[in-house]
């Protein structure tokens, strides 16, 4: 199977009512709620911008792509209102003058023209992502539970990895590369397509931090790793040793983290990173009783948890809802045709 047919039929998983034809202007509907084209373009314009356009069946899946995460989007908003669990308009004030307090109006009015964006446009974004995170916490964060007999069993599945051969450093990182790699998904679905546009994201994820956001949620969010970013960024127990590979710049800036903080922005040859210094681990087996271990165990069992609830979550939506998605039908159309 092809991947632009691969896509296509995901996509058409979830679509109703395929004989119908298409309103003016509506890429496809969610419980009777448009999303237009002119919001499906605006999206792909922010997420596509840069670099060399595509065209014909390569541009037809990125926009497959798009309107898929927009579709997502609008059934997590729906729920979220249902559970009259929307952002107040103090809550998004908060968050807007939160985000705009490191630059100067110039700047942020840069930052913004970047991302195509008005300030009511992005008043209008950070209502629907605080209230899709409330919604979050309220149905999958709040209800996770991990109990000491999930911790010892973890320790004694996976006893030999908490025997350090040398002193030891746990690292997370969220890796923005400067081109779009099909086995990046994170929870946007959010991938930089040039250095430009991987630089303008790796700089605002590095202010957001700054200004207190979870590091392992913008990981799950934004990180275009494909093997870490599912797992809140972390890449486990690194050895001392292998930092001897590493530039001299880079194993400065690690070696001088202390616990809990994170590097600034880092051009390696993959792209642009930030590393988070989760712990540092002294040469031995490390015994369950030790309070670190357990807090490792724990966060890796809740990441875990909450990557497989978000997404039995949002399969649960999409067979709850009544989506038609007449950009799709299109698409199908047309090739039925040729």
């Amino acid at each position: 199977m092809t991947r632009a047919f691969a896509t296509i039929f995901l996509v058409s998983l979830f679509t109703t009512a395929c004989n119908r034809s298409a309103p003016a202007d509506v890429a496809a509907t969610v419980n009777g709620r448009a999303v237009t084209y002119a919001d499906l373009d605006k999206q792909y314009e922010v997420q596509f911008s840069g670099g060399e356009k595509s065209t014909g069946d390569q541009a037809t899946i990125q926009k497959l792509e798009v309107l898929r995460t927009l579709i997502d989007n609008e059934l997590m908003l729906q729920r979220a209102e249902k559970l009259g669990l929307m952002a107040v308009d103090a809550d998004v004030d908060a968050k807007f003058n939160e985000l705009k307090a490191p630059y100067t109006q110039e700047e942020f009015q840069k930052q913004l023209t970047a991302r195509k964006m008005t300030p009511e446009d992005l008043k209008m974004q950070l209502r629907r992502d605080l209230s899709v995170q409330k919604l979050f916490n309220k149905e999958i964060t709040s209800q996770i539970s991990i109990t000491d007999h999930d911790i010892t069993e973890f320790y004694n599945s996976n006893k030999a990895s908490f025997n350090l051969a040398e002193p030891q450093i746990h690292m997370a990182q969220i890796l923005v590369t400067p081109f779009a790699d099909p086995n990046v998904h994170n929870l946007k679905n959010d991938k930089a397509q040039s250095d430009e546009q991987a630089k303008k994201k790796i700089e605002s994820l590095s202010v957001r931090l700054k200004q207190g956001e979870d590091f392992a949620m913008m990981a799950q969010n934004y990180s275009e790793d494909p093997n870490s970013a599912q797992n809140g960024g972390d890449l486990g127990f690194i050895p001392e040793s292998s930092l001897d590979k590493a530039n001299a710049e880079l194993r400065k800036s690690l070696m001088a983290l202390r616990p809990g903080e994170t590097t600034q922005v880092m051009r390696t040859n993959e792209g642009y990173r930030i590393l988070k210094l989760i712990t540092r681990e002294p040469a031995g087996q490390r015994d369950l009783a030790d309070p670190k271990v357990q807090q490792t165990i724990r966060e890796t069992l809740v990441n875990r948890k909450d990557q497989l609830l978000k997404a039995a979550y949002y399969e649960m939506a999409r067979n709850d809802a009544k989506v038609v998605n007449y950009f799709v039908n299109g698409v199908l159309g047309d090739k039925a045709k040729k």
